[in-house]
């Protein structure tokens, strides 16, 4: 049976549809990996990506894409709403199919090896790759962003797991095996980031929020309004309705609607049928009753 690894890398260029092309056209030129999905925020200025394949197909496929975004993208000429220390910011690996947490912690530090020997760009790894308790959190990671990191790298906390310096161009970046994470956001009926900040601090989990829940405001100028943008890194144990739910009643406090939400990249169909569950009520029921999961088996 084989094995299939999912591989998440988020580039920082939303903007500029020819680049993101070109980038993702290293994916597409393979025929040992299955590009599934890619989608580009401009206001975020940021493209996610998602590809399947055999562990060390993908690895490969990492590396001639992380090449091609250095050729393309500096990150001294970029500026976007989403935090970012590196052109390929971030590069989870999450075991899909026979894969172990251990392999998908192997790889990641084959790959992290691989592009400072290749491209001398250097990597921190988080997660469950990560090297000391305080590397796991991907945002202690990025605090101080591309602008503060060649400052911050010199510290011994965070001194690269591989490199020793900040690529001029490149950046950062981080790479590490993690679980199933949906990114979900929620766009509020205002114009202001104040109101988006106090309802991220109340839904998120490091200022007192919902456990497996990470949160911020973001300003959507091409609309006119704000978003709390949010990555659920457990949805089994915090649920999608759970969040809405609890962004709704926040924003309430301040005379302000939900707008709509948007589900960034791939979703787990379970973690969408069980919020239809929720909210239709249904009383026994189950995945196996979605035509399409019978299929898939």
């Amino acid at each position: 049976m084989a094995k299939i690894i999912e591989c998440v890398p988020n580039i920082s260029e939303g903007r500029r549809p020819e680049v993101v092309e070109q980038i993702v056209d290293t994916l597409r030129a393979r025929p040992d990996v299955k590009l599934l999905d890619y989608s580009s925020d401009a206001d975020h200025n940021r493209t996610v990506v998602t590809v399947v394949g055999e562990p060390q197909a993908v690895k490969e496929a990492m590396v001639d894409f992380v090449g091609k975004a250095l050729e393309l993208i500096d990150l001294r000429y970029h500026q976007g709403q989403h935090p970012r220390m590196g052109a390929v910011d971030v590069i989870p690996f999450i075991p899909i199919k026979e894969v172990s947490v251990e392999e998908a912690v192997q790889l990641s530090k084959e790959l992290a090896e691989t592009l400072y020997q290749k491209y001398q760009i250097p990597s921190f790894l988080y997660e469950s790759s990560a090297s000391a308790d305080h590397r796991k959190n991907l945002a202690n990671l990025r605090k101080g962003e591309f602008e503060g990191m060649k400052d911050k790298v010199r510290t011994k906390e965070f001194t690269p797991d591989y490199g020793d310096d900040v690529h001029e161009s490149f950046g950062i970046t981080a790479i590490g095996a993690r679980p199933f994470l949906v990114a979900f956001n929620i766009n509020l009926a205002t114009d202001n980031l104040e109101v988006a900040n106090q309802v991220a601090r109340a839904v998120r989990h490091l200022s007192g929020g919902l456990r497996y829940v990470k949160a911020m405001g973001v300003r959507l100028d091409d609309r006119g309004i704000v978003q709390v943008s949010m990555n659920l890194t457990d949805f089994t144990k915090t649920p999608i309705y759970r969040v809405f739910e609890l962004v709704k009643l926040e924003a309430a406090r301040y005379g302000v609607e939900i707008v709509g939400s948007e589900v960034i990249g791939m979703v787990p169909m379970a973690a969408l049928v069980n919020t239809a569950n929720w909210y239709l009520r249904t009383e026994d029921f189950n995945i196996e009753q979605v035509l399409e999961s019978r299929l898939m088996e």
